[in-house]
């Protein structure tokens, strides 16, 4: 096949987009801190589906069509720096297929080689041994090999054969991937990508493999607990609205009828395009709740206590029966200034809240939120100047792709570099409303340099890095993105992490509680901090992160 239309590249595009679901698992393997957030392959996997949603219905023999929509759905539903990139590599793509129907092997690698264009323009600080080096170095390959009588097929050979070989290169381009003996994680994620495209191309389109993912994020079907006959339990109904795909996982009814079995009796479930209805009987209807609404959100709730009803038949007492319609929240006041924050716990977004953060985007280390939901923030935030603090490095593209998008609104966004929670509350603090744009973008993003942040969480594999042994289930403080101490006692690892933070100019130190730390632990660490700093202010709080048992700040 040497040239190919807008179809084609659909099926090469989804084939890609689905082989990366089935292998994301080991991408976010790959992380180089052995923290249990690796979410490389999280991010590239949602960042991808959100472009195939785009294109799944599509029927254009265009091309350059096809291309756009894709790239347009993965600009949208970007999410960490990988998403971003990957999302910009398929910008650049479908730019270099503009105005076409069809595309020969020159157009093809041509695009590819805008791709990389592209992509590098959209990263300040281009960092090689990444997923931008395996795309360069196999476009570039690409465009300086292909002849005009090639097959698209000998096109995909050639790209994915200089890619594989790029990503082994990687360690020697970026010595912590060497240091702890994996490749980039971006570059294996593209390279499932484009190993699905050629797959597609060969008319063996990859399909998703649903127990990938689903058995290995549900425990409620790895357990498998089936419920006991019982006369009566609760009828709980619902109609949901399936996805966004950006941010829900994917729907398979027959799966989906499986689980709830587990669950309970009386099944029907009605699935008709993005509406499912379900009927249950179930002991436990908020675990069913809580499994369905990672598929969707509900749009109508209807619980009925059938022990209840049963009394009231044999007393002749009326039950009262309560109606849950979920409404879309009215549109705020038109405001001068909002803030919006990245927000990873409860506890942390009530303090966000407190120091004047109006809108909160969910998400942080370990569920990286997209530009469509930042686009989503600001829309919600109504305001004529926005200022986003992203509070992570690995969200700050996300959130300037958001703004971009944004461009051609009536708001004026701005992006607080924040890399940490910490950081952000610091920012948030420093708005003055009585400043101009200008003046609380600079005192924002100065503030950031006041701050030197620390984190205590857990290894999940053995490794050496930075000159420390760690081993498995080790606690492990992180400070400035490097881990610096690691053991067994979190107290302690604290202690220590904090020891190597502070320094005669600094007097606060701020501490949020993760969802694992008790009050007794919380006490014992207050203590010893009062003892060993008794000059400084200490300021500690529920955070309700997952994950970093303390996220502390000095300041």
């Amino acid at each position: 096949m040497k040239t190919i239309n807008g179809q084609t590249l659909k099926e090469m595009l989804l084939s890609g987009s689905n082989n990366l679901y089935n292998h994301y698992p080991e991408i976010d393997a790959l992380n180089v801190f052995p923290v249990p957030d690796g979410d490389t392959g999280m991010n590239m996997n949602l960042t991808c589906t959100s472009g195939a949603k785009e294109i799944q219905n599509r029927s254009d023999l265009s091309i350059s069509e096809i291309a756009k929509a894709f790239s347009r759905g993965l600009l949208m539903g970007a999410r960490g720096n990988s998403g971003v990139i990957t999302s910009q590599i398929f910008r650049g793509f479908a730019q270099g297929l503009e105005g076409l129907s069809e595309a020969n092997a020159v157009a093809f690698a041509n695009a590819f080689e805008n791709g990389v264009t592209v992509a590098y323009k959209a990263v300040m600080r281009p960092v090689e041994g990444t997923i931008l080096t395996v795309i360069r170095e196999s476009a570039t390959h690409l465009h300086e090999v292909v002849q005009k009588d090639w097959t698209i097929l000998k096109c995909m050979d050639e790209l994915i054969k200089e890619a594989n070989a790029s990503l082994q290169r990687t360690p020697e381009l970026l010595p912590v991937l060497k240091e702890v003996g994996v490749v980039d994680s971006g570059g294996a994620g593209l390279i499932k990508i484009l190993d699905g495209m050629k797959l597609g191309l060969e008319g063996h389109f990859v399909e998703r493999n649903q127990a990938t993912a689903m058995e290995k994020e549900n425990p409620l079907m790895a357990a498998g607990a089936l419920m006991e006959d019982e006369e009566f339990g609760y009828c709980t109904e619902f109609i949901m609205s399936l996805g966004p795909d950006s941010v829900k996982k994917a729907f398979n009814e027959k799966r989906f009828t499986s689980v709830l079995a587990s669950r309970g009796n009386s099944i029907v479930v009605v699935h008709d395009e993005d509406i499912v209805k379900v009927h249950i009987h179930t002991l436990t209807p908020g675990t069913v709740l809580n499994y369905a609404q990672q598929f969707g959100e509900f749009l109508k709730l209807k619980i009925e206590n059938m022990t209840e009803q049963h009394h009231a038949l044999e007393t002749g007492q009326p039950v009262e029966v309560h109606e849950d319609l979920v409404q879309e929240p009215e549109q705020k006041p038109r405001s001068k200034y909002a803030i919006i924050a990245v927000s990873s716990g409860d506890g942390i977004s009530n303090f966000f809240n407190e120091i004047g953060v109006s809108e909160i985007v969910k998400g942080g280390q370990t569920m990286n939120p997209s530009a469509e939901d930042f686009v989503s923030a600001i829309k919600a935030a109504n305001a004529d100047t926005v200022y986003i603090l992203p509070n992570n490095s690995n969200i700050l593209m996300a959130a300037s792709q958001a703004c971009d998008i944004m461009s051609e609104e009536d708001v004026e966004a701005y992006v607080i570099p924040s890399k940490t929670i910490l950081q952000g509350i610091t920012a948030a603090i420093m708005f003055d409303p009585d400043a101009t744009n200008e003046e609380n973008f600079r005192t924002m993003k100065a503030a950031l340099k006041n701050v030197k942040s620390g984190e205590v969480t857990f290894a999940i594999r053995d490794t050496e890095i930075n000159g420390l042994s760690i081993k498995k289930d080790d606690y492990i403080g992180i400070c400035e993105k490097q881990i610096v101490v690691n053991g067994l006692d979190k107290i302690e690892i604290a202690l220590n992490l904090i020891e190597k933070m502070v320094d005669e100019s600094k007097s606060i130190i701020t501490i949020l509680l993760g969802a694992d730390v008790d009050n007794e632990t919380a006490e014992i660490l207050s203590k010893h901090i009062s003892e060993r700093y008794p000059d400084f202010d200490l300021d500690m709080r529920e955070g309700g992160q997952p994950v970093y048992s303390f996220l502390i700040g000095v300041e």
